[in-house]
């Protein structure tokens, strides 16, 4: 019997089931989390315990599939959740209770896949990928703030250190706190490349190592929820927020994304001028041609677009680069004799993205480029803002997505139009709000 589940077959699957058992005996685990993802990215989850653990591995567990429609859920939806025991870990901030976790597959009653299951999307789209001969790597910069405690709503958040960018700070909060939640990571099997101090007071960043890319947008949940805990327990709160300081820069999550074909990293060209292959030079193409379509899952909040306003290192312009801050792509130079080090930097996500959707969209837009033999733009050779612009906002960025003919393709008209309904959702709560801005700028001067 063969059982695909992106690229794994049933006797893997199996194997991984019956560690679970073992592990869960050996450790007294005794509850776990069954995580799943709405179509924003945000995590959900249903805890059981472990005298329910083999029931819930071989029929999984019954959820109202609206409950992963955000926000503007549109009906009931029986779905079942079927625990992934490839991705079960036990949790290192519950050493008290014992509690593990596991990703979950949702899917229909009769076994086929949830449309609106963004990490299923992903699924799909890994398989399409497989099938062409590909895999896709890739690495992920994740920035973030830690400030103090939380006022009342409104209220201005406490920076915790005047740090900048690679300061060493070893008196402040925020040293303890990247090693703490280093430890947990890596307790969790997610290997840390690096952490420094960002550019921002309070503002910090740590580096995942390149992983396959369902496993990467699993490590960047369990990275959002780790980091928050370690941040509890010092008394502090970490955010993803993109953009919390108005004079400062926002926060970014780097995508350093490759192809492989087999052991060969498909982006490598042997001629040291050339910034990517032609393989990696079409995939590029593919990503920049759709990029404006995709610019509402790489970056899906209202503040986003504060972000990506500012200049504050953020890109403006949809264009390739090998140095410079501008362009919504950069080329690293290569090292010499580093075949596998041949990638390219999307700098536009955000690290309150749902990284599932960002990867579908990306490998997929990437595919095409690869399939219909997309040309390369120009490089932009200065750091100038040049080429097509980026959505200036929300609203923007959600009539290119709803209209996209790739994003349909890659994620249903379900994820889509829940997806969107969200959205419009938000965009229109915004144009309903006085904002401070409005009273400062406008109650005297009217």
């Amino acid at each position: 019997m063969t059982d695909r589940r992106h690229g794994h077959t049933f006797d893997a699957v199996s194997g991984h089931r019956q560690f679970v058992l073992r592990t869960v005996e050996e450790r007294g685990v005794k509850f776990i989390r069954l995580w799943f993802i709405d179509v924003l990215g945000l995590l959900k989850s249903v805890s059981i315990p472990v005298s329910e653990l083999e029931s819930a591995l071989d029929e999984g567990v019954g959820l109202d599939g609206s409950s992963l429609e955000g926000a503007s859920r549109l009906r009931e939806h029986d779905v079942i959740a079927h625990p992934d025991p490839r991705t079960f870990q036990v949790l290192p901030w519950r050493p008290d209770s014992l509690v593990a976790r596991m990703f979950c597959d949702v899917r229909q009653p009769d076994g086929e896949p949830f449309g609106g299951d963004s990490r299923a999307a992903l699924g799909r789209v890994l398989d399409q990928a497989g099938a062409l001969g590909y895999t896709m790597q890739v690495g992920c910069e994740v920035e973030f703030f830690i400030f103090g405690p939380l006022g009342t709503n409104g209220a201005a958040p406490v920076t915790l250190d005047d740090g900048a960018y690679f300061d060493l700070t070893p008196l402040d909060v925020g040293s303890d706190f990247r090693r703490r939640t280093i430890d947990y990571l890596e307790q969790m099997g997610i290997p840390v490349k690096a952490s420094h101090h960002e550019v921002a007071p309070s503002q910090h960043e740590i580096q995942l190592a390149h992983d396959d890319a369902l496993s990467m947008a699993d490590a960047v949940t369990t990275f959002r929820i780790a980091v928050k805990e370690a941040a509890h327990e010092l008394g502090a709160y970490a955010t993803f927020m993109p953009k919390p300081l108005e004079d400062h820069p926002g926060s970014g999550m780097h995508m350093h994304i490759s192809l492989f074909e087999g052991d060969r990293n498909a982006f490598h060209d042997a001629e040291p001028d050339e910034a990517l292959s032609p393989t990696g030079r079409a995939f590029l193409a593919g990503v920049l041609a759709h990029a404006g379509e995709l610019t509402a899952v790489t970056n899906q909040w209202i503040n986003s677009y504060r972000r990506l306003a500012t200049g504050f290192e953020a890109p403006e312009t949809i264009s390739w680069t090998r140095r410079g801050a501008a362009a919504l792509v950069r080329v690293p130079s290569r090292r010499p004799g580093r075949v596998e080090g041949a990638r390219f930097e999307l700098r536009s996500p955000d690290p309150a993205c749902n990284p599932y959707l960002v990867l579908s969209l990306v490998l997929a837009a990437g595919l095409r480029g690869i399939e219909r033999g997309y040309e390369l733009q120009a490089e932009s050779v200065d750091d100038a803002a040049s080429g097509t612009r980026l959505p200036l906002d929300l609203r923007e960025a959600t009539d290119l997505f709803d209209a996209s003919e790739l994003v349909r393709e890659t994620l249903g008209d379900r994820l889509v139009d829940a997806y969107v309904a969200n959205k419009r959702r938000e965009t229109d709560a915004e144009r309903r709000t006085v904002t401070e801005f409005d009273r400062s700028r406008y109650l005297r001067l009217l």
